[in-house]
């Protein structure tokens, strides 16, 4: 996978070891900012965004 592609939720989901569901909830609650979304209202994500926006997440509820 190249560093500049954009994957989908349940590639992300994948790659992260969590749930497509789970990251889909957390967008729509504005936990996460995904970079795109489809005219079809589809997620697209970069990996390394999400794991940052992750990392804070994280630091905050700490």
């Amino acid at each position: 996978m190249t560093a500049d592609r954009l994957l989908t939720t349940g590639e992300l989901a994948r790659e992260l070891g969590l749930s497509a569901r789970s990251l889909a909830r957390w967008a729509q609650e504005g936990q996460l900012k995904p970079t795109l979304v489809t005219p079809g209202g589809q997620y697209r994500w970069e990996l390394e965004d999400v794991r940052e926006q992750l990392r804070q997440l994280r630091r905050r509820s700490d």
